[in-house]
C-alpha cells in the first residue's frame, strides 16, 4: 500500500453535524420535518445522489437551491475553523513518515476544503485535493476515488480510503481501494461492514492497525 485517500467532513474535521444542523434548519423554515433516515441517505453523497435525496425530502424541483443555501450557511459557520476529529495528526504524521502519498477526496467545494485544512493546520500533509465537483458522478460512485488515485499516481488497489459515511465506503469499495470506516453520525450496516477492511473508533486506532500490519 502506497496511497491514502481521506474524506473530509465527519472524518478529518467535526463538520458533519454542521451540515445536518443547517439541513434541518432549512427544512424547519419550510415546514418540513426530515426523517431519522436523512443522515444515512445524505451523508457522504455527491452529485446526482445528493440532488435526488434533497428533491425527495424537501419536495422541490430545485435541489441545487437547497444545497447552495446549506453550503453558504455551513461555510459561514466554518470561517473560524472546525475542530479536528481525534487522531487526525497521529495518522497523517504516521502515513507521511512511512512514505505514503496522501489525498483528500471530498464532496465539499474546493474553497471549503482548502479553508478547513488551512485553518486546522493540516494542509501541508496532502499531496493533492479532489472535490466531487470534478467528477461526473458523486459518491457512492467510484469516480472521486479513482481520480484521486490517478492524481496520486498510484493504482486504486494500493490506496487506503478512510471514510465515515455509507456512501463513501461504497464509493471506495467500488474503486477497489482498501476501505477503512471511522463511524461518525452514521453507523455501518451489515452490507457496508462487508465492504470494509476495518472499522475503528478513531483514526489513531486505524493507524495503529495499519502500522502493525493488521
Amino acid at each position: 500500500m502506497r496511497g491514502a485517500i481521506f474524506d473530509m467532513d465527519g472524518l478529518l474535521i467535526d463538520s458533519e453535524r454542521l451540515w445536518q444542523l443547517e439541513f434541518h434548519n432549512i427544512a424547519r423554515e419550510r415546514g418540513i420535518a426530515l426523517p431519522d433516515s436523512f443522515p444515512n441517505e445524505i451523508c457522504g453523497t455527491g452529485g446526482k445522489r445528493t440532488r435526488e435525496v434533497l428533491s425527495r425530502h424537501f419536495h422541490t424541483d430545485d435541489p441545487e437551491a437547497v444545497l447552495r443555501e446549506c453550503s453558504a450557511r455551513v461555510h459561514k459557520l466554518e470561517e473560524h475553523g472546525v475542530p479536528l476529529k481525534p487522531g487526525v495528526n497521529v495518522i497523517l504524521r504516521g502515513l507521511r513518515d512511512a512514505g505514503y502519498r496522501i489525498a483528500v477526496a471530498s464532496s465539499s467545494p474546493m474553497d471549503m476544503i482548502r479553508q478547513n485544512l488551512r485553518l486546522d493546520g493540516i494542509e501541508d500533509y496532502f499531496d493533492i485535493l479532489v472535490t466531487g465537483r470534478e467528477v461526473p458522478n458523486g459518491k457512492p460512485a467510484a469516480d472521486i476515488f479513482l481520480l484521486a488515485a490517478e492524481r496520486l499516481g498510484i493504482p486504486p488497489e494500493e490506496c487506503w480510503v478512510f471514510e465515515d459515511s455509507l456512501s463513501g465506503v461504497e464509493a471506495g469499495w467500488r474503486a477497489h481501494c482498501r476501505v477503512v470506516m471511522i463511524p461518525d453520525i452514521v453507523q455501518p450496516t451489515e452490507r457496508v461492514r462487508g465492504m470494509c477492511h476495518g472499522i475503528y473508533a478513531g483514526l489513531a486506532q486505524a493507524w495503529e492497525a495499519i502500522r502493525s500490519g493488521r
